[in-house]
C-alpha cells in the first residue's frame, strides 16, 4: 500500500450500496490518469472518460485524478483503494 493510503474501515463505509463514490489519487507519475484507469479497470470496467477528472497542483509538482464510480459493495471499494494505492508515485489516496 502506498504512502498516505488508508483503506476504508467498516466505520467509513456507507451501509447503502450501491452508491456513487469518488476516489481521489494524488501523486507524481508521468501518466497518473492512465495508471489510475488501469488500476480501477478490473473492479469497474468500461468507465467513461467523464468518470475521470485530472488537475495539476498550483505549482505543478503533483497531479490529482478523481474517479467517480458506482460501487456495488464494500469489497469492491476496498479492492479499488488497494489497487490505486499500489501505483508508483502515489502520495495520497482519498
Amino acid at each position: 500500500m502506498g504512502i498516505g493510503t488508508r483503506q476504508p474501515t467498516a466505520a467509513d463505509e456507507p451501509a447503502d450500496f450501491p452508491h456513487l463514490h469518488h476516489v481521489k489519487a494524488i501523486g507524481r507519475h508521468e501518466d497518473l490518469l492512465g495508471a489510475v484507469r488501469a488500476a480501477i479497470a478490473p473492479y469497474a470496467p468500461d468507465l467513461p472518460d467523464t468518470a475521470f477528472s485530472v488537475r495539476d497542483s498550483r505549482e505543478g509538482q503533483y497531479t490529482s485524478v478523481t474517479c467517480s464510480v458506482t460501487v456495488e459493495d464494500a469489497g469492491q471499494l476496498r479492492a479499488i483503494y488497494a489497487a490505486v494505492g499500489e501505483i508508483r508515485g502515489i502520495i495520497l489516496c482519498l
